[in-house]
This record gives structure tokens, sequence and C-alpha cells, in this order.
């Protein structure tokens, strides 16, 4: 499934060839993989989150954040009318609806697109002819979590990345750790506190100083909910790699349904360059 899957997407690299050098296809494939998966999450609450806003005209801006998160029942929303399969409707104004379409996603989620340079990209996949082609192809992906689940669709970015770092010379393990490489660290972690995470309520932290994608934290989450669903557990993590942070922050986004906390899942994680702190969920420095 994960290799299909991963295949199906990179299919998305025959339209760029030419126009864009085999190193590049990641700037244009891994952003609007995103978009398209954040665009499926959405799909069942869209038309609750337009009623809602029709509601709260005039209302404080961050009243009506949490209002909207409610309504969108995950972490992150969209106020846009459309959807990728809507916008490829109108190829004339693709470019600018598309751009409107991005800037009408939660802060938290904008700044997924924001570390690719999305917008960028979009102008000039527009100036190649490309554009509608690339949305086109993507919009009759189905990345629904009811088809595509979490582990999944890391999988397959996992194997989206392999394939750009093998195209320009750089080492997959730069961006993630091999899955049976974090499955072996978390048994090992939680090994000693086995008897502590069987009982009810308890909650625990986990921190990952170089997250990559997300992999050791969304494995630490789901091994713990499997040994005790009515576990918590705390994220925590930083990130230098941009278009790393992005595809982490995406998956904790996807995994804190219908919460609402600066960062996904009462998680942090971000990332420090010249001593500053980047918060996953909204942003902020520190």
């Amino acid at each position: 499934m994960n290799q299909k899957l991963s295949e199906l997407i990179w299919s998305v690299a025959d339209l760029l060839r030419g126009d864009y050098k085999q190193a590049d296809y990641g700037k244009v494939i891994l952003p609007f993989t995103l978009l398209r998966r954040l665009d499926c999450v959405l799909t069942d609450t869209k038309a609750a989150v337009l009623q809602e806003l029709a509601l709260r005209k005039g209302m404080a801006e961050t009243a009506r954040e949490h209002l909207l998160v409610k309504a969108a029942g995950q972490s992150f929303y969209n106020i846009s009318k459309f959807d990728l399969p809507t916008l490829t409707g109108d190829p004339q104004h693709l470019k600018e609806n598309l751009l409107s379409y991005l800037r009408s996603f939660s802060p938290n989620a904008r700044d997924i697109f924001d570390r690719y340079k999305f917008a960028e990209q979009i102008e000039y996949l527009d100036a190649k002819n490309l554009l509608f082609m690339v949305a086109e192809k993507f919009a009759t992906f189905d990345l629904h979590p009811k088809k595509v689940n979490n582990i999944a669709m890391g999988h397959a970015f996992e194997e989206l990345i392999r394939r750009f770092a093998e195209l320009s010379n750089e080492t997959a393990g730069e961006h993630f750790t091999p899955r049976e490489v974090i499955h072996l660290m978390v048994n090992l972690l939680f090994l000693e506190d086995e008897k502590g995470l069987q009982k009810s309520q308890v909650v625990r932290s986990i921190y990952d100083p170089t997250a990559g994608t997300g992999g050791m934290l969304s494995v630490a989450d789901d091994h713990l909910q499997a040994m005790n669903p009515g576990a918590k557990l705390v994220m925590y993590g930083q990130e230098l790699n941009d278009e790393s942070y992005a595809i982490c922050k995406a998956d904790m986004l996807n995994r804190s349904s219908g919460s609402w906390s600066p960062c996904a899942l009462t998680m942090e994680t971000g990332r420090r360059r010249q001593g500053h702190r980047l918060r996953l969920g909204d942003g902020s420095r520190s």
C-alpha cells in the first residue's frame, strides 16, 4: 500500500520533467501532497466550517478561531469555499484561487506551506503552463484518513523523501530514521516504564531534538495508545530543516483532532536557530 501510494504520487514527476531539475521535484510534489492530505482531512466538515464562519462575522478573531477549529473537528481549518478538485474547475483563475485557498488556512497550517515557499512554486508552475496539470493530477488522489491512515501517509512521505534524496545526492537519513529502527528505539524507551504506562489517566512526555519528519513522535504515540488507550503522550521536538519540519507538523496537526492549543496535541515541535524556538502550533518565537 505504502509503495503503491508513493509511486502514484511520484508519477507527477513526469509532468515536471524538463522544466524542473530532478533534484527540485520535491519542491512541488511534497507541498502539493501535504496540501491534498489536509484538503481531504477537512472534507467532511467543510460545510460546517463555512456555516460557522457566516454566523461569526464581526467576532473577535481569537474567539472565532476557537469556534472554527471546533467546527472543523481538527486543530486547523480552511475558510475557503474551494477544495483542490473544485479549484481545477476554473483553470483560467487557478493561480489566483489556489493562492487564496492557501491564505484561507488557519495560521498553524499556513506555516507548513510557508516553509516550502509554496507560493513561489505556484507562480513558477503557472508561468510554465504546468499548474493546471499538476493540480488536476493531485486532485484525483484520495488521501482521506479513512483511505490512507497516518502511518501509511508517513511511510509514503518517507519513501518520497528517499527518492528525492537520491536525486539530489543527499542521504535520506538526514531527514528521517527508518521505521524499523524507530520501533526498536520506542520499545526500548518504554520497556522500563511498562507497568506505569498501564495505569489509568497516565501522562508521559517525549522529546526528540532532531525530529525530522516526526517518525519517532508518531510511532511513540501509536505505541502508547496501543498499550493504554487512556494514556496521553505530550510530545516535544525541534527540527532545523524546513521541509522535514513541515511534514512533521502536518502529521501532528492531523493527529490532534478537535483540540485547540498553541501547539497541536499540546505539543511543541519546533526548531532552534540563533537561539530562537519556533512553536509548531502558532509560529510564535520565544
